[in-house]
């Protein structure tokens, strides 16, 4: 009888070692990545339910982050049915617009990738990762010391966008839309209309930015996010004396 193994016990590691690393690289993907086209596994009618109550009233779209917290183990959304739903009505938004400029097929091709690409998600990005930086580095604070510190996810961060740019993007990209008419003309009443809208929308969308941090536990003086309200407030006394916020901007889009 031979003494020598007749089965090689590294034959298995390969294997092993490979499925390991699969298991590690797919841990390693965002989960709202790769759900991203499981469509029947999204929950679209939670999406419409958080997009009301941004609305009418946002602080209990952030009370339910507790709960996903404990039995998700994270503050952002792992569902991306929010981001499914949304960028499908920017993408109908601007089809609108283009139609109601007559751009064309490639114009309006120009236009959803600009408000999907770049008004939602560049800026989006530019934005969470401050509020994320400005959080974790001056805002975070963890009572206990022996507890293990606690940090503001950036997913988290995009999703306090993602939640104060549905107001944004219902005054802007939907209502403005049907004022265009109103907002085209060049008389005092056309100005105050269309820079009321960016008014109310900027202090809404900071106003939801500030809801979404002043909801985490460990955070501290996040008031501090409502300080560019006054700014937009001078701002917009200033364009009073004859700036059309509206028209520049439509101007820039479309023209």
């Amino acid at each position: 009888m031979s003494l020598l193994p007749t089965n090689n016990p590294l034959s298995r590691s390969p294997p092993y070692d490979f499925s390991r690393r699969q298991r590690r690289s797919s841990r390693s993907i965002p989960v709202i990545l790769r759900r991203l086209f499981r469509f029947p596994q999204m929950d679209f009618e939670y999406a419409l339910w958080q997009m009301g109550y941004l609305l009418i009233a946002p602080s209990r779209v952030y009370k339910n982050i507790y709960y996903h917290k404990q039995t998700k183990n994270q503050w952002a959304r792992d569902d991306p049915a929010f981001l499914v739903l949304f960028a499908t009505l920017l993408c109908t938004s601007a089809v609108a617009w283009g139609l109601a400029y007559g751009l064309g097929m490639v114009g309006i091709l120009r236009a959803v990738l600009f408000m999907i690409c770049v008004d939602f998600l560049l800026v989006g990005a530019l934005v969470a990762t401050t509020c994320w930086f400005v959080s974790n580095r001056f805002l975070a604070h963890n009572g206990m010391a022996h507890a293990n510190p606690q940090k503001v996810e950036w997913a988290y961060a995009f999703d306090v966008h993602c939640n104060s740019f549905f107001p944004v993007f219902l005054i802007l990209y939907v209502v403005q839309f049907f004022f265009m008419p109103l907002l085209q003309r060049s008389n005092y009443i056309s100005l105050l209309v269309g820079n009321i809208m960016y008014l109310v929308s900027s202090i809404w969308y900071v106003y939801g930015t500030f809801l979404g941090y002043n909801a985490l536990p460990f955070l501290v003086h996040t008031e501090l996010f409502l300080y560019p309200v006054g700014l937009f407030v001078v701002l917009f006394f200033l364009s009073l004396f004859g700036y059309n916020v509206s028209q520049h901007v439509l101007s820039a889009y479309f023209q």
